[in-house]
């Protein structure tokens, strides 16, 4: 019985532009061409005598305008908008309607309970109450990002159930500012929130264990944010040397490198002190600066540095007092050259 062979059926070439095509006006016949497209229009026309030889041509050009004055460095913006937060969950690609007028609002309703779930709405509150907390205490946008990635861990690791958001989003804060080296107490942030001591402690801890639970595993979210992409490490609490330089810079001195140079040095020389090993970096920060302000001549009173650490006049003077039996020793290894005039410096 003969085989019958099936003829194959051409295959269709793929399609190639022609590039070597050129478009010439029929009239006037120029080579090369005098062709302008009008965009506004969508026409491509002849420069000569104006006849169209294309339509509903597509617009090219960027939708931005140039100034030469603000071009600095030829920047080109990208045509496709901001890139995706990794912080927030979706595509982040839908389109938002604007919340205006009766009709818009109507929209913008139905479109909000459509488009967002409850949990990405908690999530952005979320994100808007910690923006809003580290702005009140000047922490910057580095803080700010931190925290917001540890509360992104919280929430997708589905730790600290039962706990109030509001003690969540403290201790996130607190954890961030601590790793990003940006000084800020306990005391600072318990009194951004009005839950109790007790239970932002409690959080606190917790949340310190979660995070070194997950540094390492495979499941912690990796972003741009440096300190959390490694192995968490917790750190000490904040020292007196650390708040040495915030404080002098609200106290305004004239000279507040210098004050707070010798403050700083104070600081760190106030740990071979066993009367004041135990006291709050607070009031030792604050006792510094009293003792520098005076030796560089730029005095200030206790009642005025007390007023920007958050301590008490009173706090402030013991600490000091403690300071002043000890400053001897302590201003010979700062000034080995020779110690200043104490004349001025204050007993108590």
């Amino acid at each position: 019985m003969a085989d019958f062979i099936i003829p194959k059926p051409p295959q269709q070439e793929k399609f190639k532009e022609n590039l070597q095509n050129l478009l010439i006006c029929p009239e006037c016949k120029e080579d090369p061409p005098h062709l302008v497209e009008e965009f506004s229009s969508g026409d491509m026309v002849c420069g000569d005598c104006g006849l169209v030889l294309g339509e509903r041509i597509i617009d090219t050009r960027s939708e931005w305008r140039t100034f030469s004055n603000d071009d600095q460095g030829n920047d080109d913006p990208s045509r496709v908008g901001d890139g995706p937060n990794q912080l927030i969950d979706g595509d982040q690609l839908q389109t938002t309607i604007a919340f205006d007028g009766k009709n818009g609002k109507n929209l913008s309703h139905l479109q909000n309970k459509i488009t967002q779930d409850k949990n990405s709405k908690q999530l952005m509150q979320a994100y808007r109450d910690i923006q809003g907390l580290t702005d009140s205490i000047n922490a910057g946008t580095q803080v700010a990002n931190a925290a917001k990635h540890i509360y992104k861990l919280v929430e997708d690791n589905k730790a600290l159930k039962g706990k109030s958001q509001e003690a969540i989003t403290a201790g996130c804060i607190f954890i961030a500012c601590r790793q990003t080296g940006v000084p800020r107490t306990f005391r600072e942030i318990y009194s951004l929130t009005k839950v109790s001591k007790k239970e932002i402690g409690r959080v606190f801890k917790q949340l310190e264990s979660f995070l070194q639970k997950i540094g390492g595993e495979e499941h912690a979210i990796t972003t741009s944010i440096p300190t959390f992409n490694q192995q968490y490490q917790g750190k000490g609490s904040t020292t007196a040397t650390e708040l040495c330089a915030r404080y002098c810079s609200n106290l305004n001195f004239r000279n507040s490198v210098a004050v707070e140079d010798v403050a700083r040095q104070l600081a760190d020389k106030t740990s071979t002190i066993s009367e004041l090993a135990g006291r709050s970096p607070l009031s030792v920060a604050a006792a510094c600066i009293y003792m520098a302000s005076h030796i560089r001549n730029e005095s200030r009173t206790s009642k005025e540095i007390a007023a920007v650490a958050g301590v008490s006049d009173g706090t402030v003077k013991t600490a000091y007092r403690l300071l002043h039996g000890k400053k001897d020793k302590l201003l010979a290894e700062i000034f080995p050259e020779g110690v200043p005039n104490l004349d001025k410096l204050p007993a108590n």
